[in-house]
């Protein structure tokens, strides 16, 4: 079984899909700047909140590839579909998901950014659901090791960023294009590949 694929997949799908959480993140290293166990506190946390939503969205797949037809399964496109189209709309229209208010007047501890993080991953199980639902067993298995390994990389990437304000300045002008960008393409090959509306 090739799985060279999922995993490459699995790489652009949690870099696209996480872009925020590093701003999120890089905003918690600032806060706890000088403070005992800071780096320690928001990895517990990041792997806590992104073990849910990958938790979730594993059984809603599950939920969905077992109870529902073959044929209904490509329909899935249509979320992040949906999703894309909303994100380029909000970035057109020039409506910003301010990070600092996700962040302000919370004290840095393990349920705090286990929770922020679990908040800020709405559009990615929106995301991973149809993905999961879409490709085997063995590929949702490489999916979650994957991701699971690029949680530690996504922390100490944002540790980096907390330190220099130009790169985050310019990861969070970029997130706006390319990821509703992404999610429309991959809503598209979902609807494709799946032959749904006749395609």
């Amino acid at each position: 079984m090739d799985l060279l694929a999922p995993i490459l997949q699995a790489i652009g799908l949690f870099l696209v899909t996480n872009i925020d959480d590093i701003i999120v993140l890089s905003l918690f290293f600032a806060r706890g700047a000088g403070m005992r166990g800071t780096t320690g506190k928001i990895i517990a946390g990041q792997y806590l909140g992104f073990g849910a939503i990958l938790v979730a969205s594993v059984l809603v797949a599950l939920g969905a590839a077992t109870f529902l037809p073959q044929e209904a399964i490509a329909y899935f496109g249509l979320i992040p579909l949906a999703l894309g189209l909303l994100a380029a709309w909000n970035a057109w229209r020039g409506v910003d998901d301010d990070d600092d208010e996700k962040v302000a007047g919370k004290a840095i501890s393990v349920w705090t950014v286990a929770g922020v993080t679990f908040a800020n991953g709405g559009d990615n199980i929106g995301v991973y659901v149809p993905v999961f639902v879409t490709v085997g067993t063995g590929a949702i298995v490489a999916y979650s090791i994957v991701f699971l390994a690029l949680v530690a990389v996504l922390v100490l990437l944002a540790k980096f960023v907390a330190t220099r304000r130009p790169i985050a300045e310019i990861l969070e002008r970029w997130e706006h294009v390319l990821f509703p960008l992404v999610l429309i393409g991959l809503g598209v090959v979902i609807l494709v590949e799946g032959g749904a509306f006749g395609l």
